[in-house]
């Protein structure tokens, strides 16, 4: 029997992905799988149960236009008492998780081990009691063993794997760095909650700007993965900014991933100045108008809010603002306590 996997990205940020059989209806998959989305009829005439699909191949049995138009249709809204997926899908659910009477799933892990990366970053390997089920770019809250506090971070791994790895941000005091760098050991429990998260890639219509500061190369890795598993016919290029040359942890594989994958540029950009590089100061500095493609491209921003509303100056600076602009900032309770 064929099975799609369906992501149900609820407003309050969780995502829950679920599994519909070949022939079967979201609603009825979501409802076997005890997740109750908003629903009066199942009969596609209430329009109660609509969301957008942001992703994926489907099949609608029925709908009246007191439910949904044919121009909401056209433009990718379904009722999901109506929708048969074709392919795995992602749809935008308008009612939060808790309305849905569900929640971020926890799931227990042990640490495999922990990477010193560089003087400001580590990077941690979980192995999964299960894999998560999440969208290119979330994030989870990690448990700090020993303590009773968790940090939030981006995935680094492909969706579904069994092995979740992490890129962390070396933040001296801080009390996930604390522990990596000090006491953790391999077989350490963790619990990882989640996903969750807006940053997500969407499919790849256009030509692709992505914008990493630091560790927030992390959400661009698992990004990666997956387009070297599914393919683009748009080019990517790919700005990763540092503040010394010891910071480009990952580098080769991002470049191994954009070999695979094969119309990925990547870019370096080193801050220090005393450092010798071929690219020096901050991401502004480098994006160019050519780089937004008159406006028909998706840029995707992973850094500190400095870095997000600089950019934002940038574009408008340029007078160019790009089709869709998502990004993902770390909020200062999370820099000042080792989030990255």
């Amino acid at each position: 029997m064929t099975t799609y996997n369906v992501a149900l990205n609820f407003e309050d940020g969780v995502t829950r992905v679920i599994q519909c059989d070949d022939d079967e209806k979201v609603t009825d998959a979501a409802f076997r799988q005890k997740i109750n989305l908003p629903m009066d009829c199942r009969d596609g005439v209430c329009g109660t149960c609509k969301c957008f699909a942001e992703k994926g191949e489907y099949e609608l049995e029925f709908y009246m236009d007191e439910s949904m138009s044919d121009e909401e249709a056209e433009q990718g809204y379904v009722l999901t008492c109506q929708m048969i997926p074709e392919s795995d899908c992602v749809l935008r659910v308008p009612a939060s998780s808790a309305l849905c009477k569900t929640a971020p799933e926890a799931v227990e892990g042990e640490v495999l081990g922990v990477d010193r990366l560089s003087e400001t970053s580590f990077g941690l390997r979980v192995k999964l009691a299960k894999p998560i089920g999440f969208l290119p770019g979330q994030y989870v809250n990690v448990t700090v063993p020993g303590t009773g506090v968790h940090r939030s971070y981006s995935f680094s791994s492909a969706p579904g794997a069994e092995e979740a790895t992490f890129l962390i941000r070396n933040l001296p005091g801080g009390v996930m760095s604390s522990y990596l760098g000090e006491r953790a050991q391999a077989g350490d429990a963790v619990t990882l909650t989640g996903p969750m998260g807006a940053f997500y890639l969407r499919p790849v219509e256009r030509p692709q700007l992505w914008l990493a500061g630091g560790t927030g190369l992390a959400p661009f890795l698992s990004m990666l993965e997956q387009v070297a598993e599914q393919g683009a016919d748009h080019p990517i290029t790919l700005y990763y900014a540092v503040t010394r040359a010891a910071d480009l942890v990952e580098l080769e594989r991002v470049r191994e991933l954009a070999d695979r994958i094969g119309n990925v540029t990547v870019i370096t950009i080193l801050a220090a100045e005393e450092e010798a590089h071929d690219r020096k100061g901050f991401v502004t500095d480098h994006v160019t108008a050519d780089d937004l493609n008159a406006g028909d491209a998706d840029v995707y921003l992973c850094g500190p809010p400095p870095m997000v509303d600089a950019v934002r100056a940038h574009f408008a600076k340029l007078g160019v603002d790009p089709a869709n602009f998502y990004f993902e900032k770390f909020n200062p309770t999370e820099a000042e306590a080792a989030a990255a």
